[in-house]
């Protein structure tokens, strides 16, 4: 039994390194109310957005459940693609908060996985989600998220990952082609350089070079916006490769975890290029790990088109911490 419990009105919040969002729930398995989104590079830090929620919506928190884009060690968190530094128990302090727990983001998407509804999310492919086992969800946003969740004994536990940054190769001719020519980041081609908004654009450049076209300098809406223009031009073309990687790492993540329970996308790119989303292709991509294809080709797929989901999952481990096995102990902020 967990000894501690999240007073209310409870404050969730998912920062990414471009978006805040927050979310507050006056009571356990309350009513969210309208989520509030800002901009995380407006503010020097999370004290001072939180204040910022405040002062706009008159609601004080009284404890805190906080996902962050970055990898959590004991009660801390540096953001990889921002310049924010949270420290729990100084956010808490400075809060005057009761209570707080910080987790990494795509920890706290795994742990929204129990509360997703049907409605929530577009099933890739025929195989229905449901059964038992390991999930995996991952997402391309600023960066690239990946976590994963087991159900041990009817609790829900998440496991972490920082797989996006392993090195990735290419797989067809055609990555072969441009794949030299992707802009490196650190030195490296990672899953993360790759996969993500900015890996979008590089995507893209990198086929453009490869084809010997010069292409107009764009950023990721740029992108997106002249692939919808023109459904046959080379943006939209690079859009359809960009969910191919996609799906070949996602089958790579489902075979890593053995994710019987499914694979579930995520993060703030895909939904915006749902409509270059061939469901064919990206099972025929995700499936195609030989000599474990029967495990791919069992494991079901979908993108999640609810943005807020995770705050809902947030919620409902400030509802009943009881459900998820977290190390409380060594990570709530009092």
């Amino acid at each position: 039994m967990v000894d501690f419990s999240f007073p209310f009105p409870l404050l969730c919040v998912d920062i990414g390194g471009t978006n805040a969002r927050f979310v507050s729930v006056d009571e356990p398995g309350g009513e969210s109310r309208e989520p509030l989104h800002l901009r995380t590079a407006d503010f020097v830090g999370l004290v001072e957005a939180v204040e910022f929620f405040v002062l706009k919506t008159e609601h004080r928190p009284r404890s805190m459940i906080v996902c962050g884009a970055g990898p959590v060690i004991n009660r801390s968190l540096k953001l990889t693609n921002a310049a924010w530094v949270i420290d729990g128990p100084v956010v808490a302090e400075q809060l005057g908060l009761d209570q707080g727990l910080l987790l990494n983001d795509f920890e706290a998407q795994a742990l929204s996985l129990p509360v997703v509804s049907k409605t929530w999310a577009r099933q890739i492919g025929p195989l229905d989600f449901g059964g038992a086992g390991p999930q995996v969800i991952l997402g391309p946003g600023t960066g690239l998220g990946i976590g994963a969740l087991l159900n041990i004994g009817g609790k829900y536990t998440p496991v972490s990952s920082e797989a996006c940054h392993i090195d990735f190769g290419p797989f067809t001719d055609e990555e072969r082609e441009f794949w030299p020519l992707l802009e490196r980041v650190h030195e490296r081609i990672t899953t993360e350089s790759v996969i993500s908004g900015p890996g979008l654009v590089r995507v893209h450049n990198a086929r453009m070079a490869a084809l010997g076209n010069r292409s107009d300098p764009l950023d990721s809406p740029g992108l997106v916006s002249r692939a919808r223009a023109d459904a046959k031009g080379e943006e939209a073309e690079s859009l359809r490769r960009f969910w191919t990687i996609v799906a070949r790492f996602a089958g790579d993540m489902a075979i890593t975890f053995v994710a019987e329970g499914g694979v579930t996308l995520a993060g703030g790119v895909l939904p915006r290029i749902i409509e270059f989303l061939d469901d064919r292709a990206f099972r025929a991509a995700f499936e195609a790990k030989a000599p474990v294809e029967r495990l791919a080709r069992s494991t079901p797929t979908r993108l999640l088109t609810r943005a807020d989901s995770v705050l809902a999952g947030m919620a409902a481990i400030g509802a009943e911490p009881d459900l998820y096995l977290i190390s409380y102990e060594g990570r709530r902020w009092r």
